[in-house]
């Protein structure tokens, strides 16, 4: 059965009582063998490159466009958030290729940009789990997996390439060429890039989408190979480029004769991954990693810059009926910010040192047993403050924290029957201080007051995740359930009054539900998802003027913390006709949802009462196709929005133009006619 996105959340148990599910890629003389555990999650899923080809995915939206749990927020490429179970990606631990992806440079755009075509597999690891997810993976994880040369030549090959051209009707077009080949028996090199050249797209009433238009440019080299018989290394580099003309805030629709302002997104990152398989109880794996982007643009021309590096060490040892992975890992990160033409006037720097260890036991022939536990110490400090107009440092002394938290876990997978299993976890994380947004630090000159931009009190975030689900896996039918909750207490947020800029605001409780089923009868791949997500802050007692015993998150209010979304469905059929030729279709269902919001806006006197946001509900249709017209020539050809439905994301800002004009969220593309050909050579 194919290996749809939520299909493979099913799978990710059936191998429960084994040690860890093992994919076995072969090279020239050697096997690369890739560990993954996951025991007690209830939510994970796996998106591989045939999927992202099939339905041709342009941007981050795309990746994640069958997935019930997982939704991106945002219709400009530059804005699009990922949200998980209602928590933005700020939450969660995002990786390429182990190289991890922080921090944002501008909080009305997103901090994860990443070109679908270059893309192995992605693994998504939804709410707090295993102790080797990474520091401050208090909403999840999400690892993005690149291709490599191996992975691109077939076995009796020494070099090969491909040459790909994409069309769009809603609107642009994309081009892009792989090299790839191999240097010896053992070693390989991949080089890649793609250009894309969007124009303004259209809504489903066949109105420009004005602020959308870009152009986007991706170089990547990855060189790989066996040092060794037991040893493995992998070097790359990779440069995104990014340009057009954005509104003062990318993720809010563009008004008729607003403004818009030349910006640009630029980033390289460049990744070390190195294994050494010794022995069943020394097996190491290394990564090391160094990420620069910036951002300039906005009606102040302003620059912001982040620096990020890091590594992570850790080994695997299994002996009889248990396995235990255990190791270090560290990240820096450092911001600046000021005006493109000026000098910097706002820096901070923040570093986190992490030690773990999982363990994976046996404990009877039904019973696989995980458990683990971890050790961050955050450190923060705020290095420059000065005021715009007079250069001088606006606080007497520039904040700093240093905070040290422990978070334990505990997974098992029980087998009920052959067909049966369940599946229970309970998880804690923990994250302190991070650096600030590289647009709005300078929002921390109170008029020359003498506020400091962190209590005294601070304390880190820590969250609670518990977890179930029931699994039921025969024949051609896999189904599963899953039931989860999860509180996020001491929720660090910016923009209230009080002793700091920054301070510790309350609670964030999700409860949700999932369910997902895939069948196959008479050769079609039959699915259905489902997700129901409900998230909630429970505001400490004075953080308001009136008290309020929960709010309901959303994406203007409360921007890098989460959104609210309705239950979303998502359905649908592929079918292989023969070995050349495909097709399929998807069908998504997002419920109408009513909220009040606007709570700080009512206690400042921007507005007189709490405003009940309305998400319409929204259904859009997806077809998809592709035919080997001969082994080496490929088309794909996939309609999104099928019935040019008009809409706005649950996951963008909602519309609050009844109160304020201007703040509505843009709506998404309508139907977009999507042409591939590509050729291997």
């Amino acid at each position: 059965m194919k290996t749809r996105v939520f299909v493979s959340a099913v799978c990710t148990l059936t191998s429960a009582l084994a040690f860890a599910d093992t994919k076995i890629k072969e090279t020239e003389g050697t096997s690369v063998v890739e560990k993954i555990s996951v025991v007690g999650a209830a939510t994970n899923l796996s998106i591989t490159a045939e999927d992202i080809e099939q339905y041709q995915a342009s941007d981050l939206a795309d990746i994640f466009r069958y997935s019930p749990s997982v939704s991106v927020g945002g219709s400009v490429g530059v804005a699009q958030k990922i949200y998980i179970r209602g928590l933005e990606d700020a939450f969660l631990n995002v990786t390429v290729d182990g190289a991890q992806q922080t921090s944002t440079l501008f909080h009305h755009i997103g901090r994860v940009t990443i070109d679908p075509d270059l893309l192995q597999q992605i693994d998504v690891q939804a709410g707090a789990g295993e102790a080797t997810s990474g520091p401050g993976a208090i909403g999840g994880s999400i690892r993005f997996k690149t291709k490599d040369a191996q992975d691109l030549l077939k076995s009796d090959e020494q070099f090969g390439g491909r040459v790909k051209a994409n069309y769009f009707s809603n609107d642009g077009t994309r081009y892009s060429a792989s090299l790839y080949g191999k240097l010896s028996d053992s070693w390989g090199v991949l080089g890649y890039y793609s250009t894309i050249d969007r124009d303004n797209m259209e809504d489903g009433n066949g109105n420009k989408i004005v602020g959308t238009a870009a152009d986007q440019d991706m170089a990547f080299l990855k060189i790989s190979g066996d040092i060794s018989d037991n040893q493995f290394l992998s070097l790359s580099v990779e440069q995104r480029d990014e340009e057009g003309e954005f509104s003062a805030r990318p993720n809010w629709a563009v008004l008729e004769g607003a403004a818009l302002y030349p910006s640009e997104a630029e980033r390289d990152t460049y990744v070390a991954n190195y294994r050494f398989a010794h022995s069943a109880l020394v097996h190491v794996e290394a990564t090391a990693y160094q990420t620069d982007s910036s951002f300039r643009g906005g009606r102040f021309d302003w620059l912001a810059e982040i620096d990020s590096y890091g590594f992570d060490l850790r080994n695997t040892s299994e002996t009889g009926l248990h396995k235990f992975v255990y190791g270090i890992d560290y990240r820096n990160d450092e911001v600046t910010s000021g005006p493109a033409q000026g000098a910097t006037e706002n820096a901070e720097e923040g570093s986190v040192l992490g030690i773990y260890a999982q363990g994976y036991s046996d404990l009877t022939p039904e019973l696989l047993l995980s458990y683990g536990v971890r050790y961050d110490d955050y450190e923060f400090q705020q290095n420059i403050l000065l005021d715009e107009y007079y250069g001088e440092q606006v606080t007497d002394v520039a904040a700093s924290l240093d905070d040290s938290e422990i978070s334990v876990n505990v997974g098992l997978a029980y087998e009920l029957t052959q067909a049966w299993t369940l599946g229970l976890g309970y998880a804690q994380a923990a994250r302190g201080k991070q650096i600030g947004d590289g647009f709005t630090i300078d929002g921390y000159l109170y008029d020359g007051s003498d506020i400091p931009v962190v209590a005294s009190d601070l304390v880190p975030e820590t969250v609670e995740n518990i977890e179930a689900s029931i699994e039921y896996n025969a024949s051609n039918l896999n189904a599963k359930l899953s039931v989860y909750r999860s509180s996020l207490d001491d929720v660090i947020f910016e923009g209230y009054e009080g002793n700091a800029v920054f301070n510790n605001i309350g609670a964030l409780d999700t409860n949700g539900v999932e369910f997902d089923v895939a069948y196959r009868w008479n050769g079609v791949d039959l699915f259905l998802g489902f997700a129901n997500t409900d998230t909630e802050l429970k505001p400490r007692d004075d953080l308001y003027d009136v008290s309020y015993s929960s709010i309901d998150i959303n994406g203007y209010e409360f921007v890098g913390l989460g959104n609210s979304r309705g239950n979303t469905w998502v359905a649908g059929a592929d079918y292989d006709i023969n070995t050349d030729a495909s097709v399929g279709f998807s069908i998504t269902k997002v419920d109408s949802l009513d909220i009040d919001t606007l709570h700080q806006a009512v206690d400042l006197g921007w507005t007189d009462s709490l405003y009940r946001l309305n998400k319409p509900s929204y259904t859009t249709v997806d077809i998809y196709g592709k035919w080997h017209v001969t082994d080496s020539l490929l088309v794909n050809l996939a309609v999104t929005n099928l019935f040019d439905k008009l809409y706005i994301d649950h996951s963008s800002v909602g519309d609050y133009s009844e109160v304020f004009p201007t703040v509505i969220g843009p709506n998404e593309a309508g139907r977009d006619i999507r042409l591939s050909v590509s050729y291997d050579f």
